[in-house]
């Protein structure tokens, strides 16, 4: 099975936004960046999801949350981890 699509939805000035992108970044998980002050549909998007603040992680079919969560971050990195 293939590892879901990761992406991160951001604000420019946002601090855990950047620390939720260093985290994957370090774990090794791919990820999408998505500028929600940019996109309008994005917003509406994560709105519609129930979130009101950044980051919003979506990781396709699976989960999606809001937040520095580094909790959510590791269980996400497992997904992509190679199976010996």
């Amino acid at each position: 099975m293939p590892a879901p699509r990761v992406t991160v939805y951001t604000t420019p000035t946002c601090s855990r936004c950047d620390m939720t992108k260093k985290a994957f970044t370090k774990a090794g998980v791919p990820f999408d960046v998505i500028d929600v002050s940019e996109n309008a549909q994005a917003l509406e998007m994560v709105k519609a999801l129930g979130h009101s603040s950044a980051p919003v992680v979506v990781v396709e079919g699976i989960e999606n949350w809001s937040g520095f969560r580094p909790d959510h971050i590791a269980r996400t990195a497992s997904l992509f981890a190679v199976k010996a």
